[in-house]
């Protein structure tokens, strides 16, 4: 054996000897041509346990569930939307907010992209239940748009329009209007802007009562007949 050989061999030996031993380095022999065998430590590589098949992955420490938040959950990670329910909540909101017509929620419904047929039938249970319900929301805006404003019934017509009402609705309530608090209603508004306007003409005093009457709704022969009625009742036009 040459001392070539002889010096390779050594090498390997004390490598195994090394490993049996449990030392983290080891030493492998690194052969040069045309020179001896020399040995350079190698490091041991890090055991590392192998993952167990259906094993979690572990959360950073700071990680915290998010509310709402699908993977929070694990099981309505696979769970479709109910869009009935989503419906649902909408109406109830809009509802809570303020009373609307049933055309006024379908409206709501399509702006959050709800399929039309689960917007009818979220509807229709709601109408079933009586939280949707275009009559009683018709009685109540023309008493409210009453009391509030003073509105004569083409301007509640005009206003139940814009809110939905279809005309069959809107019409069995405006008959249901008593013509004489009409023109009841048209005496006072017509009082009241009386003691704003004192020192005017009564030509100045009738066209301008005249108007607030009409953009209020009120026929023009109804306004007028209240209109100079109030004058010739006022004291400033009393003639001495």
């Amino acid at each position: 054996m040459t001392d070539r050989h002889a010096a390779a061999r050594a090498a390997f030996e004390a490598a195994l000897a090394a490993t049996a031993s449990g030392t983290k380095a080891t030493s492998t022999p690194t052969f040069t041509a045309g020179s001896e065998a020399t040995t350079e430590p190698t490091a041991e590589p890090t055991s590392r346990a192998p993952s167990e098949p259906g094993a979690r992955t572990r959360r950073p420490k700071a990680w915290q569930p998010i509310p709402g938040d699908p993977d929070s959950d694990a099981s309505s990670r696979d769970a479709e939307p109910d869009h009935h329910d989503f419906a649902r909540q909408i109406v109830l909101r809009q509802l809570a907010m303020s009373p609307k017509s049933r055309k006024q929620l379908r409206d709501k419904l399509r702006q959050r992209n709800c399929p039309d047929d689960v917007a009818e039938a979220v509807l229709d249970r709601m109408t079933e239940v009586g939280l949707v319900d275009d009559e009683a929301y018709a009685g109540m805006l023309v008493r409210s748009q009453q009391a509030g404003r003073g509105l004569a019934k083409r301007a509640l017509a005009r206003e139940l329009r814009t809110k939905g009402v279809d005309d069959e609705t809107a019409k069995a309530t405006l008959d249901a209007i008593d013509p004489h608090a009409e023109r009841d209603q048209a005496e006072r508004l017509v009082a009241k802007r009386l003691r704003s306007m004192h020192g005017l003409d009564a030509t100045v005093q009738t066209r301008r009562l005249a108007g607030m009457l009409a953009r209020k709704g009120y026929p023009a022969d109804l306004s007028m007949s209240v209109i100079r009625e109030a004058l010739a009742q006022a004291a400033e036009h009393q003639r001495d």
